[in-house]
């Protein structure tokens, strides 16, 4: 069945969001004819043709909210530039209407949240349209060690819309989406290198902020001390949009209290110029186990990358010095914080479901193996044998161990030490350290291999660093534009 939505000749593909909201202020489009030819584009390349499989779940509402959204525009104006824009929500995030939260787990396909996640009220109160739930590794990379990812029980296995290379993980279906096309924007989350993962290996920008400028609650929990969402765009511009929508205090969240401004619009630090006055720290000492693929890194274009930035008008400081970010993390502080954190957030659930502790849920798994356990679970078997989880002296230690390795011996330290604004990262080799720290980094595209995979970059700096990361990116994004869309087939 061959079925268009003509947009009246707008080239949507690429458009940024205040290039959309231009259009729609002149008529040229409407909200309803984009989440409309969305919709058509997930069925013909996310369900069919290549068969991406990003997304989990659309809204069934969608076309009506977009709908109240044009009608709204017309009588009172547009609340803000996310106004009529269409989102996918990573599956993990909650929302209080009719689609599913389920982090990916068979468990719990069918599991309605009762209320709206902070950062969900955040965006219904701009304007956002909630297109739909991104596909995601399952329990977010929580379930086995040798789960390929991107694929979860639920959502099958997210592919890369670039061709046969490694998707990234854990927000998958959040880049892909974003990457081919089937969304404006999307919101993943990250423990560990999962909004970077991706967005480097597909072609998108991706902002992990720091710990406490996008509440966590109603976020499937993983990891307390490191959880946070953030936004994934096709542009530096779109991702700050949505970061300055997505951000602020929330009551429910103490880590949002620290934050200084919380109405902070993203946009005014979209400086062209933004890499004159820069210092920009290069690191290049990255060990094979930095990467999730061998095939991740690419010199050459690492290198054009500082040259890139040399042209900008930045000062350039090469082999800088992180010490430990060769640290052998231990990692029991995250395993226990998962174990805890999925405990509660089981039990919480509504009677009516068929989990409620960590023990349920792994032997549910067993009960439906055929459909649930493709990957085994691992993960969370070793994490289920924890008690105490939060009361161990290994846990207690290695928390503030963690904090002071990653901060004052670590980012910070290579900041001051070199009076760096911010760090470049080949792909994403200082995402475990900033998750550690939880600070902000930025992924920006940053050309293509021999073989069409894309290749990012990374800027990374101290807390609540963003408007200058966003400077920084956005003025590398101005100048290189390497940023193209995959050659989808159907």
């Amino acid at each position: 069945m061959e079925v268009r939505i003509p947009l009246n000749h707008f080239d949507s593909e690429e458009a940024t969001i205040l290039e959309i909201q231009a259009a729609m202020d002149k008529g040229e489009i409407t909200s309803r004819e984009l989440v409309m030819h969305y919709m058509y584009r997930i069925a013909e390349y996310d369900q069919n043709g290549p068969m991406i499989y990003s997304v989990m779940e659309i809204n069934p509402d969608a076309i009506f909210l977009a709908e109240a959204l044009d009608k709204e525009r017309n009588v009172t104006g547009a609340r803000s530039p996310l106004h009529g824009i269409p989102v996918l929500l990573k599956g993990n995030i909650e929302t209080n209407d009719k689609m599913r939260t389920n982090a990916g787990a068979l468990a719990l396909q069918y599991h309605v949240s009762a209320q709206d996640a902070f950062l969900v009220q955040q965006l219904r109160q701009a304007g956002a349209i909630l297109l739909g739930k991104a596909n995601l590794t399952e329990w977010a990379n929580g379930m086995s060690s040798t789960m390929w990812a991107g694929y979860s029980g639920v959502g099958g296995q997210t592919k890369n819309p670039y061709g046969d290379h490694f998707p990234g993980g854990s927000s998958t279906g959040s880049a892909a989406s974003v990457a081919a096309n089937l969304t404006t924007v999307a919101v993943g989350t990250e423990t560990s290198a999962s909004i970077l993962s991706p967005s480097v290996n597909q072609a998108i920008v991706g902002i992990k902020p720091t710990v406490g400028l996008i509440s966590r609650s109603g976020v499937i929990p993983w990891s307390y001390s490191q959880d946070t969402a953030g936004p994934m765009a096709r542009n530096v511009t779109d991702a700050s949009i949505l970061l300055s929508a997505l951000a602020g205090k929330d009551e429910r969240d103490p880590a949002t209290w620290r934050m200084e401004q919380s109405n902070l619009d993203y946009t005014a630090f979209l400086d062209e110029n933004g890499l004159s006055n820069a210092t920009i720290g290069v690191f290049r000492n990255a060990a094979s186990n930095h990467f999730r693929d061998s095939g991740e890194y690419d010199g050459r274009l690492f290198n054009d990358a500082v040259a890139e930035l040399r042209a900008c008008g930045a000062t350039v400081v090469e082999d800088i010095d992180i010490p430990t970010l060769h640290k052998e993390w231990t990692y029991n502080k995250m395993q226990c914080e998962f174990k805890h954190a999925t405990e509660n957030y089981l039990q919480s659930l509504p009677a009516h479901l068929p989990v409620h502790t960590l023990d349920e849920l792994i032997e549910w798994n067993e009960q439906h193996a055929d459909q649930a356990l493709k990957y085994g679970q691992d993960k969370l078997k070793s994490r289920a044998q924890l008690n105490n989880a939060l009361k161990s002296p290994q846990y207690l230690l290695e928390s503030i161990t963690d904090l002071y390795d990653a901060q004052h011996s670590g980012i910070d330290y290579a900041l001051k030490k070199y009076h760096l604004d911010a760090i470049l990262f080949p792909a994403y080799v200082g995402a475990d350290i900033s998750a550690k720290a939880g600070y902000p980094s930025i992924a920006v595209p940053a050309g293509f291999q021999s073989n069409g995979r894309p290749f990012g970059i990374t800027f990374a700096g101290t807390a609540f660093s963003e408007p200058t990361l966003i400077r920084i990116a956005y003025a590398f994004e101005q100048k290189t534009k390497h940023r193209r869309m995959p050659e989808l087939k159907y």
